[in-house]
């Protein structure tokens, strides 16, 4: 057997692991950083495709490039009026600048563990400069029976503000944060629940007090209407009456113009059975108007 046929194996060997040594693939999820000796070399590179690298000098760090998740631990907080909750908090978080990430924290346990010390020390913070009614509360209000409260967004909002700023040098960014849960012990879980129901009643009668003046509205609006439909009824009421007396005028001195005397007969005949009933008696000068179609001869 040749000597280039024992050789041609071992320098294929050789070529496979000095390409596999020199190339490498960044993913679409990865951001690298190469080092040599330990130390960076170059820029960070972010964009997926093949790479190349000096094989057995270089090494490739690799790091996420999606968002990822901080868990909290569960703390007994105490709040500016003294009172002691276990307060659960979330965050999320990725890497922002991926060779001051590397060069401060290392990899993502560094992260984890510098993100606990942040994040945990900015809610004490927020908590103890708050009353207990902020974190019961989830939104900002003010009503004219309370001082203005401040809510859980709105600390939510002041602890992720301070962990920005306070993790800026590291190459990361906090993106959002958020009480997860909020446990009271006994003592303050009853004042929390009384404070909830009064709250809730201050509430319904808010409710209610705004349904009866609407209800008084709509009644008085009502009651305008009506009044207002009766006057124009009756207005148009007396004009149709108006209009029907004065027809009826009209046709009645038409007819005593067309005939005087029959016109006084008739009404002479109408005024008999009204004036004179059953048994009455009458006493009447014989020339009177009265009597003067009873006594004509036909």
């Amino acid at each position: 057997m040749s000597i280039s046929r024992i050789l041609a194996p071992v320098f294929f060997v050789i070529a496979v692991v000095f390409a596999s040594s020199s190339f490498y693939i960044v993913e679409e999820t990865d951001q690298v950083i190469v080092t040599q000796f330990g130390k960076p070399v170059g820029q960070p590179i972010a964009e997926p495709g093949l790479q190349y690298k000096i094989p057995f000098m270089q090494k490739v760090n690799r790091f996420e490039k999606r968002f990822l998740e901080w868990d909290g631990y569960p703390n007994q907080v105490p709040t500016r009026d003294k009172r002691f909750i276990w307060v659960d908090t979330t965050a999320r978080w990725r890497i922002s600048d991926p060779l001051l990430f590397f060069q401060r924290l290392r990899d993502e346990r560094g992260a984890q563990s510098r993100l606990d010390d942040i994040l945990d020390g900015e809610t004490r913070n927020a908590v103890a400069n708050h009353d207990l009614i902020d974190l019961v509360r989830s939104s900002k209000e003010a009503t004219s029976e309370e001082k203005a409260w401040s809510g859980r967004d709105q600390l939510a909002a002041e602890v992720l503000k301070a962990a920005s700023a306070a993790s800026q040098d590291l190459g990361v960014e906090v993106l959002d944060f958020r009480f997860k849960r909020i446990n009271y012990q006994e003592d303050v879980r009853k004042e929390v629940y009384t404070r909830m129901i009064s709250e809730r009643k201050r509430i319904a009668e808010e409710y209610r007090s705004e349904g009866q003046g609407e209800a008084a509205r709509i009644n008085g609006e009502r009651e305008r209407q009506l009044k207002v439909i009766t006057s124009e009824a009756y207005r148009e009421a007396k004009e149709i009456k108006g209009n029907a007396d004065a027809k009826a005028a009209d046709i009645y001195a038409a007819a005593y113009n067309q005939g005087p005397e029959f016109y006084a007969f008739l009404k002479s005949m109408e005024l008999y059975p009204s004036t004179i009933g059953s048994g009455s008696r009458l006493v009447l000068s014989t020339d009177s108007d009265f009597l003067r179609y009873l006594g004509e001869r036909k």
